[in-house]
C-alpha cells in the first residue's frame, strides 16, 4: 500500500510539473505572438515571421508590382499632416489633393504596413477619378505615435480625429469616404459605428477581419497550427493589459448592425490571411445600404491587382450612388467625436 501511494504521488508530481511546464510554454508562446501582434517593434526572434503568420505564398509578379507602385506613391509630392489624437498621441498623414476634386478619401493602411504600400496600386485610379486623398499612418506604426497597434479597437477613434482635420481644411461640400485595407478595413468598418461628420458618404473596406480575437484565432489555428483555446484566454488578458479593452469588446459586425453609412465590401477568395468568410459575415450583419465585390483567385489585398477593371467599375458606381447628399439633409448634421 505504501509503495502504491508513493508511486501515485510521484506520478501526480510529474503530471503537475508537466502541466506547469506546458502552461509556462503556452504563456511564453502567447506573449511572443501578442508582442508581434500589438507592439510597435516585434520581438527580434519574430521579425521575419510575417509571411508565416499571413499564411501566404510568394507571388513574385504581385510583389514586384506592389513594390513599384509603393515607390511611385511614396515619391509623389504630398503635404505631411500632423495632428494630435483624442488621447494625446501624435498622428501623421499625407495629403495629396487633385486638381478638380469630386470627393475626398481618408485611406487607412493595414497591420505592419504603410500608406504607400497598401494604396500604391489604386492611387492612380483615385487620382484620375477626382479623389483628393488623405493617406494616414496608423498609430503604433511608422511616423505616428503610440506604443501599440489596436487592430481597429483604438484606431477607429483616430478616424474621427482625421475627419475633423478634413472638415477644417477642405471644402465641406465635398463627399468624404473612409477606405481601408486589411486592418485598415477593420478600422473603418468599426468607425462606421460612430457618429461621423455629415459629409461622410460611405465606407470602403477591402479584406477586413471581424475582430481581433477572430483573426488571432484564425491565424493561430490555420497558419501556425496552434490550439487557440488556452492561447485565446491569455491573448485576451494581454490585450486588456496593453489596450485597456478585450479582443472581443467590439467588432465590425457590432458596428455594421448599427451603422447608417453605405458600405462597399471587397475580398478575394484566395486570401489565406483574412478568410473571405469574414467579409460575408460583415455583409450579412450590415443593416445599411451595402455592396459586395468578391474577386475569384485574389489573395490578401490583391483584389485591385487581380481585377482592376471590375474593382474600378464597382467603385465608380458606389460613388455615383452616394456622392450626392441624402435627401433628408443629413449632410448638414454636426460632427461628433
Amino acid at each position: 500500500m505504501g509503495k502504491t501511494v508513493k508511486s501515485l504521488t510521484k506520478t501526480a508530481g510529474l503530471l503537475v510539473g508537466g502541466a506547469a511546464v506546458a502552461s509556462l510554454s503556452a504563456y511564453v508562446t502567447t506573449r511572443c505572438l501578442m508582442d508581434v501582434a500589438l507592439n510597435r517593434e516585434p520581438p527580434k526572434v519574430m521579425q521575419k515571421a510575417d509571411r508565416l503568420i499571413a499564411g501566404s505564398k510568394v507571388d513574385r509578379e504581385f510583389l514586384d508590382a506592389l513594390q513599384a507602385a509603393s515607390e511611385r506613391l511614396a515619391s509623389r509630392e504630398n503635404e505631411t499632416v500632423e495632428i494630435t489624437g483624442h488621447d494625446g498621441e501624435p498622428l501623421v498623414g499625407h495629403w495629396i489633393p487633385c486638381a478638380r476634386p469630386q470627393r475626398i478619401i481618408v485611406a487607412v493602411h493595414g497591420w505592419r504596413s504603410s500608406w504607400h504600400r497598401d494604396f500604391g496600386m489604386v492611387s492612380d485610379f483615385w487620382q484620375e477619378h477626382g479623389c483628393s486623398v488623405l493617406y494616414i499612418e496608423q498609430r503604433g506604426q511608422n511616423n505616428s505615435g503610440g506604443q501599440y497597434m489596436g487592430f481597429g479597437l483604438t484606431e477607429r477613434y483616430d478616424c474621427v480625429d482625421w475627419l475633423r482635420w478634413v472638415q477644417e481644411h477642405c471644402d465641406p461640400a465635398l463627399p468624404v469616404y473612409l477606405a481601408g485595407v486589411s486592418m485598415g478595413a477593420t478600422t473603418v468598418l468599426m468607425a462606421s459605428g460612430l457618429e461621423l461628420p455629415g459629409n461622410v458618404r460611405g465606407i470602403m473596406a477591402d479584406c477586413g477581419f471581424t475582430s481581433p480575437g477572430a483573426i488571432w484565432k484564425h491565424v493561430a489555428e490555420k497558419n501556425l497550427h496552434l490550439a487557440y483555446g488556452p492561447i485565446g484566454l491569455m491573448a485576451d488578458a494581454i490585450c486588456k493589459q496593453k489596450l485597456q479593452c478585450g479582443a472581443e469588446d467590439y467588432s465590425t459586425t457590432d458596428a455594421l448592425r448599427e451603422t447608417t453609412y453605405p458600405v462597399l465590401l471587397v475580398h478575394g477568395t484566395a486570401d489565406r490571411f483574412v478568410p473571405v468568410e469574414m467579409t460575408y459575415e460583415n455583409y450579412l450583419a450590415c443593416r445599411s445600404e451595402k455592396e459586395l465585390l468578391i474577386v475569384p483567385g485574389a489573395g490578401h489585398g490583391m483584389s485591385y491587382f487581380t481585377e482592376p477593371q471590375k474593382y474600378g467599375a464597382v467603385a465608380l458606381r458606389f460613388w455615383a450612388q452616394h456622392d450626392a447628399p441624402p435627401a433628408d439633409g443629413a449632410a448638414d448634421a454636426p460632427s461628433a467625436r
